[in-house]
């Protein structure tokens, strides 16, 4: 689980196939130079790579190795890295850590394009072009990660949706270097998912839900 505060960035040093692994499939290993973030970090250990969680399977100096297997890589921006591609990182959220951002499983729902940079009105907004599917479930006010970043959605038209942006922002992660037609990862807010999920079974008559019954009969109903 993660937060969506982008720690700090990473620079891609390496993408080829990963070691035989019965795992791992034909996976693609992918090296990042972590720097300091690896301090500390254990084989084994999860990190959010341009927000789709991966795992430590390797490292070497201050390089960390990744296998991304092949769902992953199809769902995600990760397919068109290479060496040289700067990448959000973040560690996975300790308990007792603040959250800050919002909940981040790190689970790519969709791929969204970039479109254009609305720096009208005091604000900075960036327009992403998606597919219906994955903005059913962008809600205007809510919260969305883009390569990893938590923002706040601020307007969903048909076709696409707009983000808030600060120079923070900007400065600290890659999405200061998107231009239009670049590919972001998007994940949608899980408790969106999960109402609006629970909601269509609803509307679809499979109610499937607790009864007064059952609730009398755990003690919650007199």
């Amino acid at each position: 689980m993660f937060t969506g505060i982008i720690e700090t960035t990473g620079v891609v040093t390496g993408v080829r196939p990963a070691p035989p692994s019965a795992d791992a499939g034909q996976a693609t290993r992918l090296d990042v130079r972590l720097g300091g973030l690896l301090d500390g970090l254990a084989l084994g250990a999860s990190v959010a790579v341009n927000g789709v969680c991966l795992t430590l399977a390797a490292r070497q100096g201050d390089v960390g190795g990744f296998d991304v297997v092949p769902e992953t890589w199809r769902r995600s921006n990760l397919q068109h890295v290479r060496p040289g591609t700067r990448v959000n990182l973040e560690r996975a959220l300790r308990v007792g850590d603040r959250l800050d951002g919002h909940f981040v499983q790190g689970h790519v729902d969709g791929l969204g394009t970039a479109d254009e940079l609305d720096r009208g009105g005091g604000e900075w907004k960036q327009w992403v072009a998606t597919t219906p599917d994955v903005l059913a479930y962008i809600v205007p006010k809510g919260s969305v990660a883009l390569d990893g970043v938590s923002l706040t959605v601020v307007d969903v038209t048909p076709g696409r949706f707009s983000v808030a942006l600060i120079p923070t922002t900007l400065r600290a992660t890659t999405l200061g270097e998107r231009r239009p037609g670049d590919l972001l990862n998007i994940e949608t807010d899980i408790l969106a998912r999960t109402v609006l999920h629970r909601l269509g079974h609803l509307a679809a008559g499979e109610t499937g839900g607790v009864t007064w019954e059952q609730l009398r009969a755990a003690g919650f109903v007199s």
